[in-house]
């Protein structure tokens, strides 16, 4: 065939059998697009502080923050001190540390939790009410003066039938005392711990569109994570995936997937001394979390250490290694996000987040430009790893670890490029960038 010469293009089925597949798989592409609509394209925070209810003070952000930096004064004040205790490269030390510093003092923690659970513990009645009212009125006050965590919220008690009145209660007057200062606030996280059934979600569900009916509120505007924390929620009865059921039973409205590393531990016989997120039943059960919630827009969320970084500064220093190396562990197996449960693991929080994006970020943009301005390298990337990798920037932009200006001048892309190539149509996944 001469150059040029144009080809000879021919078929033998009819048309009629294009449109009648089509017809057939519009059931299935209704539900895929209603199972599965992808991530929210939202900042995801690196962690969720649990404060107890009796504790949360106007100034725990601020506290928590200057506490994390007197602990880098007393432990590591300088970079090349806390880049020796964590094994940081050169190149990294300062860089990260500096980044850390100035994340202490400008957003110490991304998203708190006001624990009426297990951090709080049963009171009277009346006493929980008071700090359910006294909660939604400080943090309504810092959404409004601008001292809030980016997220904010509670985590009730469970549905289970001993404290299911108690945690309704405490959930209503904390909305409504939220509503009667303004309204709710965009940051809102509500937690809801010790699921075990998919009826318990429908029951919070069903208590929610109650909430929103009653006080003139768009159906669906409260959504709530789910925290596994019992061996039901992973496996059901008959071999199924619980957790699966779960997500589809918040009806949308499901936020995250928050492992308990403790709980479930206890639930599956662990001894004390071996309950940690490293641990191979959390591995067993974070990978069955993670299937579940891929592509569902629900997050998942890591558990903490309960190792804290206290007392000389040799014990202080093995808590952070223990701490930045459990996170480190998590970010590579896409864990975003996980728990603190003190101001002194905020340092190596941030440590192990902006170390694990700075190491990464030149080649992920790189290949990132490369996919965009389709031009060969070493890698022939697909519009999934495409995703991946501007997932993988605007992550590490949302934090702090990385700055616009150096990601556009080795990626040449805006943050609306990033945000484009982070949510691609769904057909788009199944075209080869070649």
């Amino acid at each position: 065939m001469g150059k040029g010469q144009q080809e000879n293009v021919a078929t033998s089925l009819a048309g009629a059998v294009s449109e009648e597949i089509s017809a057939s798989l519009a059931p299935v592409d209704a539900e895929l697009e209603r199972r599965y609509p992808g991530d929210p394209g939202t900042r995801q925070p690196v962690h969720t502080v649990y404060v107890p209810a009796d504790a949360f003070t106007v100034d725990t952000v601020r506290s928590w923050g200057d506490r994390a930096l007197a602990a880098l004064d007393e432990h590591a004040p300088d970079a090349a001190s806390f880049a020796a205790v964590l094994g940081l490269a050169d190149d990294l030390a300062g860089p990260v540390y500096d980044r850390v510093r100035a994340k202490l003092e400008r957003e110490p923690i991304e998203d708190l939790r006001v624990d009426f659970e297990d951090g709080y513990g049963r009171r009277p009645d009346a006493e929980e009410d008071e700090a359910a009212a006294r909660a939604a009125r400080l943090i309504a006050q810092a959404y409004a003066d601008g001292t809030a965590a980016p997220y904010m919220g509670i985590r009730m008690k469970c549905m289970e039938a001993s404290v299911r009145r108690r945690g309704i209660r405490t959930l209503d007057v904390f909305l409504t005392g939220l509503m009667d200062a303004g309204g709710l606030p965009d940051g809102l996280v509500l937690t809801l711990p010790k699921v075990t059934y998919a009826e318990q979600v429908t029951a919070m569900v069903r208590l929610l569109e109650e909430f929103e009916k009653a006080r003139g509120l768009t159906p669906g505007r409260i959504g709530f994570e789910i925290q596994i924390e019992t061996s039901q929620s992973i496996l059901a009865t008959d071999g199924t995936a619980t957790v699966a059921r779960l997500i589809q039973a918040a009806e949308g409205r499901a936020t995250g997937l928050h492992y308990g590393t403790f709980d479930y531990s206890a639930c599956l016989g662990v001894s004390a001394a071996h309950q940690s997120s490293d641990h191979p039943a959390a591995d067993h059960a974070k990978a069955i979390m993670q299937v579940a919630a891929a592509g569902t827009g629900v997050r998942v969320s890591d558990g903490s250490t309960n190792v804290l970084p206290v007392g000389p500064t040799a014990k202080v220093h093995d808590a952070w290694r223990l701490h930045y190396g459990l996170t480190r562990r998590a970010l590579a197996r896409a864990y975003y996000q996980g728990w603190d449960m003190h101001p002194g693991h905020i340092p190596t929080r941030y440590a192990a987040v902006f170390a694990f994006y700075r190491e990464g970020f030149e080649q992920a943009a790189g290949r990132l430009a490369r996919y965009a301005n389709r031009t060969d390298g070493d890698v022939m990337d697909e519009p999934a790893t495409a995703k991946a990798l501007s997932g993988y920037l605007l992550r590490g932009l949302d934090c702090g670890a990385l700055d616009i200006a150096e990601v556009a001048r080795l990626a040449g892309l805006t943050r609306a490029d990033l945000e484009g190539f982070a949510a691609p149509r769904r057909g788009d996944l199944t075209a080869s960038a070649t």
